[in-house]
């Protein structure tokens, strides 16, 4: 790469050293029948172009509606982080990472969005350049006809050039500006007197620019290629998201799954005690039973009526704790209501 630099350098150097010689020539030979200069100035032509400005307040009304877009959807990114960070302590992990996620997958979408109004290559860029276009192609066709009119050597913008010093006499801005609001007049004109009023008042015939037509097709191309290259990335990332989402689903799923497990084997657990507890009482209700009939003292109980009063007890302790549960539930609900309520406040 460096032996290319080498390489370059040294025929950079010649093509500078000839360019520079031709155009010392050049002015001398000027200088020798005299140098015919003007120049204009392309920011007071622009200002004075009514269309011009017509679409370029039009093009600013645009750009401010796409930064109220962009900030309204910043602002309501922002208040899901801050909802997502007040809610961390009732969500479990998978719910927060999802959350996250999707928060994350918003945001890069305005980002996205920003850049296609905003970027280099976006939006904004594409119509300031169309704007400009058509008005600096007529602005050119008026300068190179009026050069070639009345003989000039060098015309020069203003807007581009740092001019110290800058003769009026040699400023063609307002000639310049005629030609083009005379262009207009002929091609907006409808009757016939008025387009023998617009023939009348060209002073320097209009050049047809062929190749206006291939730089709006070539643009329009670009632009087309650019927005499918969009789309595609903005189906790629959707179909991302999509599988993430559904991976996280699945995840979810296969938890409640292993959960309803866990809580049926508990279950399970729970009625072999109490089944064995029944036995225990069985037993123990047998004894009590065998002492009843040895004593004679009370009168004796049947083993149905004893696994009877065992079951009601059972079912006693297990309505009180089912009671038990749905008040801790209800609390919790109430308290997260509170919470949320107390965000909305805020």
């Amino acid at each position: 790469m460096s032996s290319e630099i080498k390489k370059y350098k040294p025929m950079q150097n010649k093509v500078l050293f000839l360019l520079t010689l031709v155009f010392t020539i050049s002015l001398s030979s000027f200088a020798q029948r005299g140098l015919k200069i003007a120049y204009i100035d392309t920011e007071y032509i622009l200002e004075n172009v009514p269309e011009y400005q017509e679409a370029s307040t039009q093009l600013n009304s645009k750009a401010e509606k796409w930064k109220n877009e962009i900030h309204e959807k910043l602002t309501a990114i922002e208040q899901k982080r801050k909802d997502l960070s007040n809610e961390k302590a009732l969500l479990t992990k998978e719910l927060i990472n999802e959350r996250e996620e999707d928060i994350l997958f918003e945001e890069q979408e305005i980002l996205d969005y920003q850049q296609k109004r905003f970027g280099p290559n976006g939006d904004l860029f594409i119509q300031q350049k169309q704007l400009m276009q058509p008005i600096q192609d007529q602005i050119f066709a008026a300068v190179q006809d009026m050069s070639e009119a009345r003989n000039y050597d060098l015309v020069l913008d203003k807007a581009e050039v740092n001019m110290l010093y800058s003769n009026k006499a040699y400023d063609i801005s307002e000639q310049v500006l005629r030609s083009i609001t005379r262009t207009a007049k002929r091609n907006q004109a409808q009757t016939k007197a008025e387009k023998k009023a617009a023939k009348a008042e060209e002073v320097v015939p209009e050049e047809i620019n062929t190749d206006l037509e291939a730089r709006q097709k070539a643009l329009e191309e670009k632009r087309a290629a650019r927005e499918s290259a969009i789309e595609k990335a903005r189906q790629e990332k959707l179909a991302a998201r999509e599988a993430k989402v559904k991976a996280a689903e699945e995840r979810r799923q296969k938890i409640l799954e292993e959960r309803e497990k866990a809580r049926q084997a508990k279950l399970e657990g729970r009625t072999e005690t109490e089944e064995t507890g029944e036995k225990t009482s069985e037993t123990t209700a047998k004894t009590e039973t065998g002492k009843t009939e040895a004593t004679k003292t009370e009168e004796p109980k049947t083993r149905e009526q004893l696994i009877e009063e065992n079951r009601q007890r059972k079912l006693a302790e297990r309505a009180a704790r089912k009671k038990e549960l749905e008040e801790k539930k209800k609390k919790i609900l109430e308290e997260r209501q509170k919470a949320k309520d107390s965000l909305n406040n805020n």
